[in-house]
């Protein structure tokens, strides 16, 4: 074998190795859906601001504490590794936190630790942003029309706490701060993927802001996917 062949084996093999190392890992995949009467979730009233209201003119903007499909499918269910994944390092792509139609978009967010967030003003109005951590610094930005972004990051691991606006009393979201990225969050079919973990037993924990939270053990094997539904009802009311 000449040094050029050589050369072209060689590059094969690391291309093949690195390859194999970027996709192993297992998967988790599954729903969470919601058992139990939902109730309709009423319309926002906005008139005090007339640049949120003119943005609703075809349909009013509604609340989001329990977003359901027809059959069952929820919405905005924050689904993580609570235990037994390692700390990684933080992405550098940077997450969105959007002030758009004066609602947060995306209602539940999750980031990673000194993951930059860009926090957006697309409203062309008055928002002050009301971050609420317990464990990571609070705090209390004010982001007048002209002040289209703002970065921010958090550097404790935190699940989950509040962001609201203090100019708009109906706009609140939720934010994850996590050290790895293995989570995801349910969009209006309720299913969410979790790729890329390393063979091993996990806790693994969905979260809603009104159901509360459950959790499951699951073990994963390299290039394997498992399966793991979701069932959530409403807590009973205190006596």
């Amino acid at each position: 074998m000449n040094s050029k062949t050589l050369r072209k084996v060689s590059l094969f093999a690391l291309v093949y190795f690195s390859m194999s190392f970027l996709f192993a890992g297992g998967t988790i995949t599954g729903t969470v859906k919601y058992e139990g009467k939902v109730p309709p979730m009423k319309a926002l009233k906005m008139a005090t601001d007339p640049i949120c209201d003119g943005k609703h003119k075809d349909a009013p903007a509604r609340m989001e504490w329990l977003v359901v499909g027809d059959n069952g499918e929820l919405k905005n269910a924050f689904v993580w590794i609570k235990e037994g994944a390692d700390n990684y390092p933080a992405p550098e792509e940077h997450a969105v936190l959007d002030q758009n139609g004066c609602i947060y978009s995306p209602h539940v967010l999750g980031v990673q630790v000194g993951q930059v967030v860009d926090i957006l003003n697309t409203d062309g109005t008055l928002h002050n942003v009301h971050a609420m951590p317990k464990l990571n610094s609070e705090f209390n930005i004010a982001m007048p029309k002209f002040k289209k972004k703002k970065e921010v990051t958090f550097t404790k691991q935190e699940t989950m706490f509040p962001i609201k606006c203090d100019v708009h009393p109906w706009m609140k979201c939720y934010v994850a701060v996590v050290n790895h990225p293995f989570f995801d969050v349910t969009g209006e079919d309720g299913n969410f993927k979790i790729s890329g973990l390393p063979a091993g037993k996990y806790t693994l924990e969905v979260w809603h802001e009104k159901l509360g939270t459950k959790s499951v053990s699951v073990t994963v094997a390299d290039g394997a996917t498992e399966t793991v539904d979701f069932t959530l009802t409403r807590p009973e009311k205190k006596k």
